[in-house]
């Protein structure tokens, strides 16, 4: 906390113990942390509340003769976000001008609206039988020719004036025909509703069909976006997308969303490499599973992972007897750090601890406390497994009125299990 060049600076390692429960195994990456809060304990300790700033390698750790532990650590450099590159696809003409382009060429041609009306009736009719395609192909593309060898000479030979009184005659026949459509198809619509008075469409009904048609046409303008761009490089677009850093970032916001409803995310979506660390750090996942997180390299990669637990992440299970604690959907959130949060008790012990709403197969053990509760008008009492009896978490019951919810569970996050999907996945 002295020092000049980095004040309030530590470093942290996770240290697991080993089978033999006598030496502790410390892992290779580890995170500076700045200190934001301290305080001194009683016996001489600080207790102190730090956030993580950068990874490092850690190269060697030795312990001196003061037992204070000591390391060679490398700052591991963070890679950029990765990016679809803007000339990998390109951006098609708007359908309407490409409309109006093929018209105005095929009036162009010096045919009259009838000759026009005739091909588009032959273009339009049914499919026709197998052993007339040959004959009928031949035919068309005789008539196509015919056009072709026409166009040079009718486009050397028509004024400017005479293509657009065509084109503006084409036009008028066009819109003609759409407006006797529909005005006959409403008189069909009002004949059936006059003839029986049962077959209008009840106001709900028909606010879902507008709520559905909405939706699609939603879908719609998304797809055709999407679609309107052509690939100009070898690979289609899923596959940029699977590495695009920015869309792994809206998908696994999205997907936290489902989780906890907090409108800050969209504030991490525009830096994926700070959201890939937030979510990694909030996960409700063990510590395991979650140093694995942070010593996954690239931005896209470690995105991907968490994505994969998102989708994954179900159950709450004890870590000792795979009993079954809470789900998913009973999380919830008493703190602005969300449902998990990192608290410590007046012994220095710091506890990373995840609230439920609802919990199951834990049995309680003493009576309700009121004293360095963490939660202030909450009263607490510690809840062991019902099944192999580990100290699982606590049980916080509100002491006052107005509070809400009136209980729920902290549930440690050191006692969860890790997901069986996520291990087999490796």
């Amino acid at each position: 906390m002295r020092l000049v060049d980095a004040p309030c600076t530590i470093g942290v390692v996770l240290m697991r113990r080993q089978s033999n429960h006598r030496h502790y195994a410390t892992a290779s990456v580890g995170t500076t942390a700045e200190i934001r809060q301290h305080g001194r304990m009683d016996d001489g300790s600080l207790n102190v509340v730090a956030r993580g700033q950068q990874r490092f390698l850690l190269r060697r750790h030795w312990i001196d003769v003061d037992r204070v532990v000591w390391g060679e650590v490398q700052i591991i450099e963070e890679d950029t976000p990765l990016r679809t590159p803007r000339d990998a696809f390109a951006q098609l003409a708007a359908s309407n001008r490409f409309n109006l382009h093929s018209s105005s060429s095929v009036i162009s041609l010096d045919m009259s609206p009838i000759k026009q009306d005739h091909i588009d009736s032959e273009l339009e009719c049914n499919t026709p039988s197998p052993n007339s395609n040959a004959s009928n192909h031949s035919s068309m593309d005789t008539r196509l020719c015919h056009l072709g060898s026409q166009s040079s000479d009718s486009m050397k030979s028509s004024s400017d004036e005479e293509g657009d009184l065509m084109q503006q005659q084409w036009r008028q026949k066009r819109r003609s025909m759409r407006e006797n459509g529909s005005s006959s198809y409403s008189n069909k619509k009002t004949n059936m509703s006059n003839g029986d008075d049962l077959c209008l469409t009840p106001l709900e009904s028909l606010l879902t069909a507008r709520t559905r048609d909405a939706k699609r046409r939603r879908q719609y303008h998304a797809y055709s976006k999407q679609a309107s761009q052509a690939p100009l490089s070898f690979w289609p677009r899923w596959v940029y997308e699977m590495y695009d850093s920015y869309t792994l970032a809206r998908s696994a916001a999205e997907l936290w969303r489902q989780i906890i409803a907090k409108p800050s995310m969209d504030d991490h979506v525009r830096k994926p490499d700070i959201l890939s660390f937030h979510i990694g750090s909030k996960l409700p996942v063990s510590e395991s599973v979650r140093q694995k997180l942070l010593e996954i390299d690239g931005i896209s990669y470690r995105l991907q992972k968490e994505i994969q637990l998102l989708k994954a992440f179900n159950l709450i299970k004890c870590r000792d007897c795979q009993s079954h604690i809470a789900k998913r959907s009973d999380m919830v959130v008493m703190s602005t750090d969300g449902p998990l949060g990192a608290y410590a008790n007046p012994h220095g012990f710091v506890h990373e601890t995840i609230t439920v709403s609802n919990a199951t197969g834990l049995a309680l053990n003493g009576s309700p406390l009121t004293v360095h509760s963490w939660f202030p008008g909450y009263s607490w009492t510690i809840a062991f497994c019902a099944t192999c009896e580990s100290h699982m978490g606590w049980l916080f019951r509100a002491t006052r009125k107005n509070l809400r919810p009136r209980s729920f569970w902290g549930i440690r996050s050191s006692q969860i299990a890790d997901d069986a999907q996520a291990d087999q996945s490796e």
